[in-house]
Parts: C-alpha cells; structure tokens; sequence
C-alpha cells in the first residue's frame, strides 16, 4: 500500500473563483478542496461545477489532495456533481456537507462508484461533521462504508447547530467562561467549546481507521490565534486543520510539524527502548522518568508526524 499522503494543512477555496483556485493549485497545502457549497451563491452554482471539473483536468496539483465539496445530499445539484466529477483522476475524494445518516454515506458512494465503473480506485469519502445529529451518529457515519477516508469537523456550522452565542468561526463565545465564587474574587477561566466535539470526532476517527481533521480558524488575519487553534488540534491528535486563507498556511503547518526538539527526544524514547529490548527488558528509565512501549508508540507517532 502506497504512503498516505498528508492532509494537515487543508485549504478551502470557492470553485467559482478560477483565480483563487489557480493559486491555490501551487500553494505549500498539502491539501485543497474546492467548495460547490456555502462558499458558492446559488446562482454560481453551474459555473463552480464547471471550474472544478476544468481545474482537475488542467491545473498541475502537484502530490496534493485534491477533493471537492459537493452540496448538501438533499441539494438538487448533487447528483449532476457527481456524475460530472466521478470518472476524473485527480479527483482524489469528496466531502459531504452535513453528513448525519449513514445510509445517506453508502447511497454516495455508491452513486460514484457507478458514474465511474471503471475507476481504477474509487472515489474517497470524507465527512463534515456539522450538526449534533451527525456528532451523535459519528461512530455509524463512520463506518458508513469502506470508501469514508476522513472526518472534519464543521465548526461554524456546528456551533449554529447546538445555538451556541458565538459570532466568530471556530471561536468559543466570550461568556463561555466558568466564574468562580466570592472567595475567589470572581476569578474566571475560558472555556472551549469544542472541546467535546472535537475529541468526540477524533475517537471515532481513530475507532474506525480515519484521519480527523479540524475546522478553520475564522480570524484569518490573525496569526496569533490560527497557530494557536492549530497548535490545539495537533496537540489533541488531529491530522490536520482547514484554512480559508493562505496566509493561514504557513502558521498552520508549522503547528502541525514536530519541532526538532521534540523531534529529538521521541528519537531518543525509541533508541532507548530498543536498547532495553536488546537488554530483555519491557521498560527503562530516561532522563529520570519510566518508559515503555506506550511511550514510544506516542514517540512513533511524533516522528512519523515530522516525516
């Protein structure tokens, strides 16, 4: 089985915009995926499907994931998406806006399976995670069919979902916060409100063998608080994180990229367990702490990351 490729800086671009599409083509993401969906007027929608179809054909995406997010599955453009996009090569998966039933997953993919019976592999599936019925029935959608390749949670739409008061994408709302008591001085401390979804969506990734990727920072101008949302998910164990803007790019790999520090030391938990190994030993003492073989499957994890 071919390396799987890496997807863990995700750049969303409206279809419509060739322009922007173009440049996005030759940016550092190692993935893209062209939006037919909120990113696109209704009006717009006959073009975008055009765009993309034009853009898998003729732009050179380089070893990029390239997909496509199609409209919603009770949207009356889908099954034209479909059948236009199913049989091009470079389209390596779709996503599903809103996925909430498992039945509706397998009906997809079964859909682009017969546009493109002659495939050589079939069309990947990943999921948008936006709704609480999707979030309550991530473990079904997940194994909704062997096409699923991947998980993203919808953060926008998301908190709309559950009515949370928040006026910024990805953003935990400023009174969501705990409020300690008199004795405290009131003190307070942020809450985040992703925190439940976001580890929620990453056990069922991790359950049923997908990568899990989280949603955007809308502050796109601030670097400050895209690294730090990045920083989050790739501290949590996500693969991955979509962008809206180029400038989130570089800030968002460089979260998801071990440093050469931890690097070093995850380095140094596998050679020191091959040495105990050697020695007849399960466990050994490094720089004054014990570890074992979850310390370096969490090490493992870290290098293969920095690779």
């Amino acid at each position: 089985m071919a390396p799987q490729r890496p997807t863990r800086v995700y750049l969303a671009v409206p279809a419509h915009r060739s322009r922007l599409v173009a440049k996005a083509a030759t940016s550092a993401a190692d993935a893209v995926f062209m939006d037919l969906e909120d990113a696109v007027p209704p009006s717009e929608k006959g073009a975008a499907l055009e765009e993309a179809a034009g853009a898998l054909s003729s732009l050179d995406w380089g070893n990029k994931v390239v997909a496509v997010r199609l409209n919603a599955v009770d949207s009356p453009f889908i099954a034209q998406e479909i059948g236009t996009l199913a049989a091009l090569p470079r389209l390596d998966s779709v996503i599903v806006p809103k996925a909430e039933r498992a039945s509706d997953i397998a009906a997809i993919a079964d859909q682009l399976r017969a546009a493109a019976p002659d495939r050589p592999s079939p069309v990947a599936l990943e999921l948008l995670i936006e709704t609480a019925l999707g979030l309550v029935n991530v473990d079904a959608l997940a194994a909704a069919h062997d096409s699923v390749a991947a998980l993203h949670l919808g953060v926008g739409d998301f908190a709309a979902s559950i009515g949370a008061r928040s006026s910024e994408i990805g953003a935990s709302p400023d009174g969501y916060r705990h409020v300690g008591s008199a004795q405290s001085g009131y003190a307070s401390a942020p809450l985040d409100l992703f925190a439940y979804p976001m580890m929620r969506l990453l056990v069922a990734a991790r359950a049923f063998g997908l990568r899990a990727i989280d949603g955007p920072c809308g502050a796109f101008r601030d670097g400050k608080l895209t690294e730090s949302s990045a920083l989050k998910a790739a501290a949590m164990g996500f693969d991955g994180k979509q962008v809206i803007h180029p400038d989130q790019i570089e800030p968002t790999l460089r979260a998801f990229v071990p440093s050469d520090t931890e690097l070093a030391h995850a380095r140094r938990v596998v050679a020191a367990m091959e040495h105990a190994e050697a020695q007849g030993q399960g466990a050994v003492t490094l720089d004054g702490k014990m570890i074992d073989y979850a310390n370096v499957r969490m090490a493992r994890r870290i290098i293969e990351m920095g690779s």
